[in-house]
């Protein structure tokens, strides 16, 4: 599969994602969560055994993994355990579209980041982009009354999650499974003592909650592999449009398929949001083709 397809093939999947959570939608999200991050992990060791021979204990000597590197491995864990919560939640309390909008504001939510933690300056567009998108939830927030903070909540985890792995020294694959194995033990700690109380839902709620709980690990795993690919023989502008692929399916399975409300402000909050994102995005293309024309001068000139 080209870089291309394995980039659309990921978005795609994890852009259908509220489909397969909605059908255990009667299991705690916590547990959920619970279950991800176990199966996940199993699912991890499986393919780095198979398919790339121990690359994790390879890249760990390599890399020596130090209490610094599991520090910033934790803290992505932790981030990344955040977001999954908040998706899930989100997605089995009828708020898809709230979660759309969170990974709509993602990439925006990004360049603050920059900003703010790494004293990153943003090209006037780049602002504007984040103001837009700031007024749009706003006025959301000015609307319904309260902060639509799955979506903020979603953006800004997901955005530490990325500064957290900015540095990270192992490859994707390796780190994934490390970072999920920080977590995997308090995962499984959690979900033994709900058993243990009789509030699991593994084994009491029948086989088929049984089987999608355990499925949910390859599901996560199979896009995150797919991007990991992509991100390797694609351009990151391209990267940076496809990323959209995801919250637009989740926009149109809230509004289609689950009914959710989009009218009147709403619409106009989305309408806002979508502007900055088309601001944020010809201004990245923009400054790509700039940067592209720059080094072929350079090149030639060599």
């Amino acid at each position: 599969m080209s870089g291309l397809w394995s980039g659309i093939a990921a978005y795609t999947i994890w852009g259908l994602f509220p489909l397969y959570w909605k059908l255990v939608e009667q299991v705690p999200a916590l547990q959920i969560i619970g279950h991800r991050i176990v199966w996940s992990f199993l699912a991890l060791i499986v393919v780095g055994a198979v398919r790339l021979r121990g690359s994790l204990a390879t890249s760990a000597r390599s890399s020596s993994v130090t209490s610094r590197v599991l520090g910033t491995y934790a803290v992505a864990a932790v981030f990344i355990s955040i977001n999954s919560f908040l998706y899930v939640y989100g997605v089995n309390h009828g708020l898809v579209l709230e979660t759309s909008l969170g990974y709509f504001i993602t990439p925006l939510v990004n360049v603050l980041l920059g900003v703010v933690v790494l004293r990153e300056r943003l090209r006037p567009l780049q602002w504007c982009a984040v103001a837009l998108a700031a007024g749009g939830v706003l006025h959301l927030t000015l609307s319904y009354g309260s902060l639509p903070w799955i979506a903020v909540g979603l953006a800004f985890s997901f955005g530490s999650y990325g500064l957290a792995k900015k540095k990270a020294p192992l490859d994707p694959l390796a780190g994934l499974t490390l970072e999920t194995g920080i977590i995997v033990i308090p995962a499984a700690a959690y979900l033994f003592a709900a058993n243990a109380g009789g509030r699991g839902a593994f084994l009491h709620a029948g086989p088929a909650v049984d089987v999608l709980l355990i499925g949910g690990g390859p599901v996560t795993v199979v896009p995150l592999l797919l991007f990991a690919s992509a991100v390797r023989r694609v351009p990151l502008t391209v990267i940076g449009l496809l990323q959209y692929i995801a919250p637009t399916i989740q926009f149109f399975l809230g509004v289609f398929l689950y009914g959710e409300p989009f009218a009147g402000t709403r619409l106009i909050g989305f309408a806002i949001v979508w502007t900055a994102v088309a601001v944020f995005s010809i201004d990245s293309l923009r400054a790509r083709s700039v940067s592209g024309g720059m080094t072929m001068l350079d090149e030639g000139a060599a």
